[in-house]
């Protein structure tokens, strides 16, 4: 190992080779460039295979990162594929997305003073060398089972139930009420993070391994062409809720109805299926284009960040974030803040709207400047207004970027049953994942609220493992009375 590891005190951290900014806004092809195989290698034998790996240990899938860096630098790639796919439902797609700065390699043990090991695009290579290489194969299961399981959403965390549950042998069946699966995967997150064949190139593969699709399928209470969530739980052993959080949180104040003011998802989804080829008529109307147009993108998060990076592609004659903290508390990736600032995004810090100008369609928004003050019950320094401090920004389009929230989802589904928690995520037993109404499971946003594509499989994988024990109980037999 010595021979081929431990390398970073002499080999300094390379990444794979990202496009010029001037290149990269005429197009929504992803920025970074593939490693090459020896670049692969020799990057991934800085690895200092530490004692207590920081990187698996700060990884929500407690990925085995070390094992498979050796791997590729011993150019066992193959190898590096399986024990990266072992724990990664996706590993390519985390490759592509997670913030690494702030997972496995802003943990990494040699970051300070050699900067980490580029994981990330290691990641990405192995499993797109996998599936050039034909290494990717089909699910064959041991054994096939009778019982089938229901998964509601078609995102990450549906899609990685549905991987584990078809490795087990169950009859898999996703209900999405999209015409592709994915989800924000490919409607929310733009191509030049997350191009779409990508995450088309795993439907396809699922589908390969017996899982079927329901597409266009709607669950709901039965009426307006849906099919009933009663009718789903007779149809299934067991059902997984993974429909993630869609509900665009809102703001307020004077002028907030404005023509031109929309939400981020809106925006984002009709520009990648522009991308995908359809006909979207409200970008061609120019209501959710950004071209032409001076852009205010409201929020500081990888939402934000998306939706000021698509709109410079779109060419927008100007893009600024407004964000009411400063760059060290983005909730976002600051890996996506310096991108966005070598594409010519505007950030505007410790500012926040009051209002929005103009009289049919918005013009312009008013903001006041934010200072940061005294931490809060979570230690997140609270945020407070400068008084005498506003200020006007120019805008034909603004887009907010202020988080998603859940929709109803009893009333959605016509189940009075379904508990939900004060901010209506679904109540689950957090140790079997399953709802108030037996065996009806729940995983991913739905449940922990808006968050990482890697946390949503995560609970996609130990949800599937739940809903097997379930349908794995015995039955109890009763006992008639001597």
């Amino acid at each position: 190992m010595a021979e081929r590891m431990l390398k970073f005190v002499h080999t300094p951290q390379k990444i794979p080779q990202k496009r010029t900014a001037d290149m990269r806004v005429q197009d929504f092809d992803e920025i970074y460039n593939r490693f090459e195989t020896n670049r692969a290698a020799e990057q991934a034998s800085r690895c200092s295979q530490c004692g207590v790996p920081f990187c698996s240990v700060h990884c929500p899938l407690g990925n085995n990162i070390p094992d498979w860096l050796r791997l590729t630098a011993e150019g066992r790639l193959q190898e590096a594929y399986e024990v990266s796919s072992a724990t990664n439902s996706f590993p390519e797609i985390c490759g592509r997305i997670c913030p690494q700065d702030r997972l496995c390699e802003g943990n990494c043990v040699i970051e300070k003073g050699f900067e980490s090991v580029t994981i990330g695009a290691v990641e990405r290579y192995i499993t797109d060398t996998a599936f050039e290489n034909g290494w990717v194969q089909p699910i064959q299961p041991i054994a096939e089972r009778s019982e089938s399981v229901g998964i509601v959403g078609a995102g990450p965390g549906g899609l990685a139930a549905a991987e584990r549950l078809r490795r087990l042998g169950y009859q898999v069946h996703v209900y999405d009420r999209y015409d592709r699966p994915g989800g924000l995967m490919i409607y929310g997150i733009p191509g030049f993070k997350l191009e779409k064949d990508v995450v088309l190139r795993r439907w396809k593969y699922l589908e390969d391994c017996g899982v079927q699709f329901h597409l266009n399928c709607a669950i709901g209470d039965g009426a307006d062409d849906t099919m009933s969530f009663a009718e789903l739980r007779q149809t299934h052993a067991a059902v997984i809720i993974a429909t993630g959080v869609y509900k665009a949180r809102d703001i307020g104040g004077p002028g907030a109805g404005l023509a031109g003011i929309v939400p981020a998802l809106d925006y984002l989804t009709a520009s990648n299926k522009r991308g995908l080829g359809e006909s979207v008529a409200d970008f061609d109307s120019g209501l959710l284009n950004a071209e032409g147009k001076r852009v205010v993108v409201i929020g500081g998060g990888d939402t934000a960040m998306d939706c000021v990076r698509t709109a410079v592609r779109q060419g927008a004659t100007s893009v600024q974030c407004l964000y009411r903290r400063d760059r060290a508390n983005m909730p976002g990736s600051l890996r996506e803040v310096k991108n966005a600032e070598e594409e010519g995004v505007d950030f505007v810090w410790l500012s926040a709207p009051e209002a929005f100008l103009g009289d049919d369609h918005v013009t312009g928004v008013r903001a006041v400047r934010m200072h940061l003050g005294l931490p809060d019950t979570s230690g997140r320094q609270s945020v407070e207004p400068l008084a005498g401090s506003h200020f006007n920004l120019d805008a034909d389009l603004v887009i907010k970027a202020l988080g998603f929230d859940p929709e109803d989802q009893p009333k959605m589904f016509a189940e009075k049953g379904l508990e939900i928690s004060r901010w209506g995520t679904l109540k689950i037993n957090h140790r079997t994942f399953m709802t108030s109404v037996p065996g009806v499971f729940a995983a991913g946003d739905i449940v922990r609220g808006a968050s990482l594509v890697v946390w949503a499989i995560k609970d996609g994988q130990d949800v599937a493992a739940q809903v097997h024990d379930f349908i794995s109980q015995p039955v109890p037999v009763a006992v008639a009375a001597e």
